[in-house]
């Protein structure tokens, strides 16, 4: 037994009931995590990755084999033609805004069915922020978001009525991102890809996958989804990329979106991979195994501090299809005194307190607990979100299943003291 909690009891008997109803789950998410390695295995194995694949290339980085061979790794296991993976793409916003400006035109239009996506695209579409700063909106490219209906499912009536002969890409965001509603499974997505394309085959289906690789036997490639793109800090890197983002899907679109990272004509043929090859391949070999331990963490967050009482989106025993756990407070105190347990169970600066504040691409001030080995790695744990109401903190990864249950045991111990603190004992 742990007993350097203040409410030691208290936090072992939630702990001690927490692991007995997930039991299942966690049987569960280890056969997803057995799937997935096998896929990931078998693709090397296919690419005949070799240890040359991990020579640098310096300069202009043409013929570099070892990156070649990595985006085809990348297509084979993510159900793509094709793929581009590179260090030079810095987040996940920045994989999303690669694709969208690849693709769309002046005249076009940006239909995204899943609500309004998340909060940094918000200025990249041009619906807030600095007017002629580049987005979408100053190159005469329109958008429109169409609400999820009062059960949080994609309203269908309200998406065909929505499109037109000017929408030429679908968004589709699969997690909540800093949104109050369920994450959209693989199933829900293949649903959503048929669905639009019924109406118009030729609409470009663009799903914003982060943190979702891996939670699920399947990703949207493999189900008639056009693109995707993610954040290699995230899950497919593993926990030990530094940096870089990848888009996959079909041919001709990927390439669109690698014209647009680097010039029309060099595209996928140029960009220095310097040292990075190695860790992007075993981050890769890696991410099934530590995305399990990250799902399952969730799966303990939700289940304990159900068992103190508190509302938690998903709940313990509801489907995974990516690594955010939300957890709802009653005010904003409380919220921030969470974030800030999470970063003192953290292995890095666990001696910062975070306080909220302006971040960029964000409207409201964040607190953003991340005591993280590499800067904004939500593959490790980190809990954080918009200081506004309902007052939701988004809880994300772990490298260990283990971290994951001290931090929140630890979090939640802080909650405690915080609620009796003035009470006579």
């Amino acid at each position: 037994m742990i007993t350097t909690w203040k409410h030691h009891e208290t936090i072992e008997k939630a702990k001690r009931n927490a692991e007995q109803k997930i039991v299942s789950n966690v049987e569960h998410v280890e056969h997803i995590a057995l799937v997935n390695q096998k896929r990931v295995l078998d693709a090397f194995k296919r690419k005949q990755v070799s240890e040359h694949h991990f020579t640098p290339s310096t300069g202009y980085g043409y013929d570099d084999l070892g990156r070649e061979t990595l985006e085809a790794v990348y297509a084979d296991v993510f159900g793509a033609e094709t793929a581009l993976v590179r260090p030079q793409i810095i987040s996940g916003t920045h994989a999303i805004a690669t694709v969208l400006f690849g693709l769309l035109r002046p005249g076009d239009e940006l239909l995204y069915i899943t609500g309004k996506p998340y909060d940094t695209l918000e200025e990249v579409i041009g619906i807030r922020g600095e007017e002629g700063g580049g987005s979408l909106k100053d190159f005469g490219i329109t958008y429109h978001a169409v609400p999820l209906t009062a059960e949080q499912k994609v309203d269908k009536a309200a998406v065909k009525a929505a499109m037109n002969e000017r929408t030429k890409v679908i968004g589709i965001q699969r997690s909540k991102g800093y949104a109050d509603r369920p994450s959209f499974s693989i199933n829900e997505i293949e649903q959503m890809a048929q669905f639009v394309k019924g109406i118009n085959p030729n609409v470009i289906v663009f799903v914003d996958n982060c943190y979702g690789e891996f939670v699920e036997a399947k990703e949207p490639c493999h189900v008639g989804v056009d693109v995707i793109a993610g954040s290699l800090i995230k899950n497919p890197g593993g926990g030990i990329v530094k940096t870089g983002g990848y888009v996959a899907g079909k041919a001709p679109y990927v390439k669109q979106a690698s014209y647009r990272l680097a010039a029309p004509g060099i595209g996928t043929e140029g960009g220095a991979t310097l040292y990075s090859l190695l860790e992007m391949f075993q981050g890769l070999f890696l991410a099934p195994h530590v995305v399990s331990q990250a799902v399952k963490g969730a799966h303990f967050t939700a289940a304990f501090l159900d068992e103190l009482g508190m509302r938690t989106s998903p709940r313990y025993d509801e489907q995974r299809t990516d690594l955010i756990q939300s957890v709802q407070f009653p005010d904003r105190e409380k919220m921030i005194a969470f974030c800030q347990a999470i970063q003192a169970a953290s292995p890095i600066d666990a001696h910062v307190t975070p306080q909220p504040s302006s971040m960029p691409g964000y409207e409201d001030p964040v607190i953003m607990a991340a005591g993280t080995f590499i800067q904004g790695a939500s593959i490790e744990l980190t809990a954080d979100g918009p200081v506004r109401p309902p007052y939701i903190a988004y809880v994300q990864g772990g490298l260990t299943y283990e971290h994951v249950k001290l931090a929140v045991m630890q979090a939640a111990d802080e909650m405690l003291s915080l609620e009796t603190k003035g009470t006579p004992s």
